[in-house]
């Protein structure tokens, strides 16, 4: 067996090395509470194919001494604009939303996905191994359909083209659709119904793709997988009255898979979305009335949803700690935190670790990525610490059982300019 040092598990170069052993690991599986203390994890062909303490350590097998260190699963970043957006505030460089398209629900965001954008190394450097590149709505409620993509250096990038579609409603809603919330769901259900006349009749005539019709027929074709169920529908909405209407669509439309998104007022509904089965995908942060539809927001949110039986998901929504992922795993600590507080409704660690790893790979369908068990996906971080500590950071990442590189631009940077003596420096700096 070969044995290597995990500075060596830093720099090694993205391929599968079969199988690998990870030895000493304290392993937090995803799975409710269960943690494995002194874990070996046996890695195969990109897979786990054992995990448990004591276990024997196949020949030939490259073994890596995680030292007592935390072991998860890879982070899972739902939303997130990966490979769609580069800077923020030049639009040239965002693919995210279509402002002035003639076309809503048939915009298929893959089509965008840049994999040399700088942020999957720095997102994957911060243990996220799978993201949702999700659209923003441009001129209509429906903003195109988002993809699952990989971080790993090496291999495909989008990995599941056209996985589900997006939907804004809400204030955000009724202003892309003329101004109110009728005329919103108006927009929302026009659509729906087109696409379910279509299903019936595939020569049903539901309108055209010229620039003067209101139902373009390829917007009514992309929305037949979100009837049928293939692809879930991501909603979002912040108010309970809202959340309640988005509810009522699975009475219209059966086989509907709708997905929550943002839901601050979600756990003055919470019993409702239970009985629903509808996921929720929110921030553990959120406790100001900034908006009229964010009145009742509140940092309970997360502890009554999940004590409703709500599966909880954590996401990158703004406000409190931006948009990037790489604060996923602070967001999950506060949320325990949170149960701790006075009057506190929180999460336990396993249902944390659980909201930004199991649970939005369920969300997402991807049945083989999200905990630490054999036959999943070895898409695997090692920890320097508590995986939801602030100060804690990744030290070793493997994506489909590959070893990823753990540089970005930001650090080649700092290589190349932390050792420069004063006399080297631009003239700017003083000397």
């Amino acid at each position: 067996m070969k044995r290597v040092l995990l500075s060596m598990v830093l720099a090694a170069a993205p391929a599968v090395a079969a199988p690998i052993a990870i030895t000493g690991a304290t392993a937090h599986t995803a799975r409710g509470e269960e943690v494995i203390r002194n874990a070996t994890i046996i890695i195969d062909n990109g897979r786990i194919t054992a995990i448990g303490a004591g276990l024997a350590i196949p020949a030939g097998a490259t073994v890596i001494d995680a030292k007592g260190h935390p072991v998860t699963p890879g982070i899972v970043a739902v939303p997130s604009d990966l490979g769609l957006t580069e800077v923020g505030g030049v639009r040239e460089t965002s693919d995210g939303s279509a402002r002035t398209s003639p076309y809503s629900a048939a915009l298929d965001m893959a089509a965008a996905i840049n994999p040399g954008s700088l942020h999957f190394a720095i997102y994957r450097m911060a243990g996220v191994t799978r993201a949702a590149a999700v659209p923003d709505s441009g001129n209509a409620v429906f903003g195109g359909q988002g993809a699952v993509v990989s971080l790993a250096a090496n291999g495909p990038t989008v990995t599941r083209p056209r996985a589900f579609q997006y939907v804004e409603l809400g204030e955000a809603g009724a202003r892309l659709a003329g101004g109110s919330r009728p005329a919103a769901y108006a927009q929302l259900i026009d659509l729906l119904d087109a696409a379910k006349r279509l299903a019936a009749n595939p020569a049903a005539s539901v309108g055209g793709d010229d620039s003067g019709s209101l139902v373009k027929r390829r917007d009514v074709e992309a929305l037949l997988p979100v009837l049928s169920g293939a692809q879930s529908l991501m909603v979002h909405v912040e108010r309970a009255s809202d959340i309640l209407e988005v509810l009522k669509l699975k009475g219209r439309y059966p086989a509907l898979r709708p997905v929550l998104v943002g839901a601050r007022e979600a756990w003055l509904v919470a019993a409702q979305i239970a009985r629903a089965g509808v996921p929720v995908i929110t921030h553990s942060l959120y406790d100001l009335p900034d908006d009229f539809e964010g009145l009742a927001a509140s940092r309970n949110n997360v502890g009554h949803l999940q004590a409703a039986g709500v599966t909880v998901v954590l996401g990158p929504l703004g406000g409190v700690g931006g948009t990037t992922p790489v604060n996923l795993p602070g967001y999950a600590g506060n949320a325990v935190g949170q149960g701790t507080v006075p009057g506190g409704k929180g999460l336990t660690k396993g249902q944390a670790l659980a909201s930004i790893t199991a649970n939005p790979a369920r969300v997402l369908g991807l049945a083989d990525t999200g905990t630490l068990e054999v036959g999943k996906r070895a898409d695997i971080v090692l920890w320097d610490g508590d995986p939801l500590e602030l100060m804690s950071s990744p030290v070793a990442v493997w994506i489909d059982g590959a070893a990823q590189p753990m540089t970005s631009r930001q650090t080649l940077l700092a290589q190349r300019y932390k050792a420069l003596g004063r006399i080297d420096l631009p003239l700017q700096y003083p000397r």
